[in-house]
């Protein structure tokens, strides 16, 4: 499918359920598209169609505890030795790890550390080298996350995403691409915020009358439903520019940092409109706010989309 379509379906799932929408996601784009775009015909035979068909779940191991996802600091080792790589280091917040069957796992391939020498591995699970410790959060709490201790993984030739140093390109594409859809998830949580808030705001009568015909809750709504439109217009543009082939990461960070501070904005109004109801959990809002904090931190913190911007913009943050 075409990614409009793809930002159509994480909309929806989002509007619903947020830790559906986090581990479809981290499945179906990061885990199995690498492969798509750069693996063998035995690769895709082995992995690619069997995550497309949900017999296999997988996932994608690239943020680390020291660096994030910041490419450049990677820590992770892939040591070159007979009949393959032997992968050394460790993966955090990485999501599907604790129920994945196979992952794609970054690291390094060169000891002079250039950012172009991270490749892709793909190593099935379990893997008595691997360690996976599910990790509670306060935020899309259905959606499994796990931090990966690495040690003397063996992975062979045939598991090698393409060559030595032929990932890097897709790596960043898929990054770039990945950053419009979960906008695409922002948007849905911050629809659901809305619909709730307004639905609330229609019901609850306070002297008389409905609140949101009080000006305060009006003005909180209309703000809320505006930027819900600006954040629309952003994702879809940002989709349309993948399907052209023109997505640049400037354009990525952008659509990203727009839709997810929309979504971190918009939730926390809903709660203030809905009051004490707000933060109770027979209503949705809370549980969306909380996952509306995910986004402004993951897949990118919204001072790195920033920082994007700013350097495409000539400056040097």
């Amino acid at each position: 499918m075409d990614k409009v379509a793809d930002c159509i379906i994480r909309e929806e799932f989002s509007r619903v359920c947020q830790a559906f929408s986090s581990a479809w996601s981290a499945h179906s784009h990061l885990g199995i598209w690498p492969i798509w775009r750069c693996g063998t015909p035995e690769q895709k035979d082995r992995f690619f169609r069997p995550a497309l068909a949900g017999e296999k779940i997988s996932g994608f191991g690239l943020s680390e505890p020291d660096g994030g996802s910041n490419i450049r600091a990677m820590k992770t080792r892939a040591l070159r030795v007979e009949g393959g790589w032997r992968l050394n280091g460790s993966k955090l917040y990485i999501t599907n790890s604790p129920i994945a069957d196979f992952l794609l796992v970054a690291a390094r391939t060169d000891p002079a550390l250039k950012a172009e020498s991270v490749s892709l591995f793909i190593v099935e699970l379990p893997n008595p080298g691997m360690v996976i410790t599910p990790l509670a959060k306060e935020g899309i709490r259905g959606s499994e996350t796990g931090l990966i201790h690495i040690e003397d993984v063996f992975v062979p030739d045939d598991c090698l995403l393409g060559a030595r140093t032929g990932t890097y390109p897709t790596l960043l594409d898929s990054l770039s691409e990945n950053r419009v859809g979960v906008a695409a998830n922002c948007l849905g949580m911050a629809r659901a915020a809305l619909e709730a808030a307004q639905s609330y705001a229609a019901e609850r009568e306070v002297a008389g009358k409905a609140i949101g015909n009080y000006q305060a809750v009006a003005h909180r709504l209309a703000d809320m439903a505006a930027q819900i439109e600006s954040a629309r217009w952003m994702v879809y543009y940002g989709a349309w520019r993948v399907d052209q082939g023109t997505l640049d990461a400037a354009t990525a960070a952008k659509v990203k940092l727009v839709a997810s501070e929309a979504a971190l904005s918009v939730s926390e109004a809903a709660i203030r409109i809905l009051g004490g109801a707000g933060i109770m959990r027979d209503y949705p809002v809370g549980r969306i706010h909380r996952d509306a904090l995910v986004y402004v931190i993951g897949e990118g913190t919204s001072d790195i989309q920033r920082n994007i911007i700013a350097r495409s913009m000539g400056f040097k943050p």
